[in-house]
């Protein structure tokens, strides 16, 4: 049944495919910064309303809602987020990101769509653009979610503005994330997916003065320095190999000039993790290790540690992912769709959703990147030991998903997914709160 109605519902999507890739050409020169979404929020919102969605903007900042009622049936939230990073692209497309913007510190960064969110926007346009044109095909309520700052938690942003109690509330939870496997593959794995993230904000103080005369100052370049390096222990030293945690110090700042040693040095430190034992044992030898050289180096002033934000490890509902799979199995070939093999240390926070709700929710990754640069390796081979060096992942300034085929998968996958619920006749989509 599911996959007899997505084939009905994707009725007209090859002549609306070059109108979504111009929608994602113009997305991708125009990245905006979380919480910045602006413009990509007055695109979507006109596109929605020219759907015929009741829409709903500025939900958490810049969120943008759409929800169409049709009958009697579940209701299915599907969720893109919108927000671009601070990386200067250098793929050299004809419509690369040119911009730039303030960021939350008051400087100037480019701006590049190097995580994929101008696709996953595309593809729940497209998306919708279906599920409108084709209403006779399914019964219940889909709302639409257009997440902003997905890099820095928008999603507890929605939920603090009253998310929950201003829209239907769901049954189910369903998003997805283009990635760097080959275009047309999709995967995903019931139970923990994605890792939980911890990002932090570290000042060290130390002494300034003339770099001639070093005994004079406590130097807090070297003081961050010895933070550094010593924070590689964390993991190989105490963390169990059969556990998994990263470690990154992503930005390190002190200092104006090469003779002038500075008072202060900034780090920004970002943890994952994929159980809460691991995740309260590396934050607590993070900041050991961060006080600890402190006062080796002498430093004047104990440390500052702050949070920046947290994400917790992105949970699937085991038996709405096996639906989940099926469904999209039936429409793209289940040659095509794979179990990952464990969780992805990349973070989400499309679980607060779910969570919130205290419903199913259900997060996949669909590939973008071009089959070619992966011949001669098995697919197997790459979800056990990783991507060739020949294939930018996300956060790269080389990333750039294969257009066309891309929103293609994208948006079959999301129809496939809710079709599930939306039109299943079976018992795996009448109820999905019992899973």
């Amino acid at each position: 049944m599911t996959a007899a109605s997505v084939t009905r519902l994707l009725s007209g999507f090859p002549q609306r495919l070059p109108g979504l890739r111009a929608v994602y050409e113009d997305l991708h020169a125009h990245p905006e910064l979380s919480f910045q979404e602006f413009r990509t929020a007055g695109v979507v919102a006109a596109r929605l309303r020219e759907q015929g969605w009741e829409v709903t903007e500025g939900v958490g900042g810049t969120c943008v809602v759409g929800v169409m009622a049709n009958g009697e049936g579940p209701v299915v939230l599907l969720r893109a987020d919108m927000d671009g990073l601070p990386v200067e692209e250098r793929t050299g497309l004809p419509y690369a990101s040119r911009e730039t913007a303030v960021d939350g510190d008051g400087q100037e960064v480019p701006v590049m769509h190097a995580c994929g969110h101008d696709m996953h926007v595309t593809c729940l346009l497209g998306a919708t653009a279906q599920l409108a044109a084709g209403r006779a095909e399914w019964r219940g309520t889909v709302v639409a979610v257009f997440q902003p700052a997905e890099e820095v938690g928008g999603a507890p942003a929605m939920i603090e503005d009253g998310f929950l109690e201003r829209f239907p509330r769901a049954d189910v939870c369903l998003g997805q994330h283009v990635s760097p496997a080959p275009v047309g593959l999709v995967g995903t794995r019931p139970g923990p997916v994605m890792a939980a993230s911890d990002s932090l904000r570290v000042r060290l103080f130390g002494r300034g003065g003339h770099g001639s005369t070093p005994e004079t100052t406590v130097d807090p370049i070297v003081m961050a320095a010895a933070v550094v390096m010593r924070l590689q222990t964390v993991v190989s030293r105490e963390v169990a190999a059969a556990q998994t945690a990263v470690v990154t110090v992503g930005s390190l700042h002190a200092g104006t000039k090469e003779n002038i040693i500075p008072d202060t040095a900034d780090l920004r430190i970002n943890i994952r993790s994929t159980t809460p034992a691991v995740r309260d044992r590396v934050l607590a030898a993070v900041e050991r290790i961060v006080r600890a050289e402190a006062a080796a180096s002498g430093a004047p002033k104990d440390p500052e540690i702050d949070g920046i934000n947290s994400f917790p490890v992105t949970v699937n509902d085991e038996r709405a992912t096996g639906t989940v799979l099926t469904a999209i199995g039936e429409v793209l070939g289940a040659e095509r769709v794979f179990t990952l093999p464990q969780t992805l240390t990349g973070s989400e926070d499309f679980g607060v959703f779910g969570t919130a709700l205290g419903v199913p929710s259900v997060f996949w990754h669909f590939g973008g990147a071009d089959p070619a640069l992966f011949r001669h390796i098995a697919i197997e081979d790459v979800l056990k030991d990783g991507l060739p060096d020949a294939v930018p992942a996300n956060h790269s300034p080389l990333f750039a998903p294969v257009p066309d085929p891309t929103i293609r998968t994208g948006v079959t996958a999301l129809l496939a997914a809710a079709a599930a619920w939306l039109c299943g006749e079976d018992d795996r989509a009448s109820d999905p709160r019992e899973s």
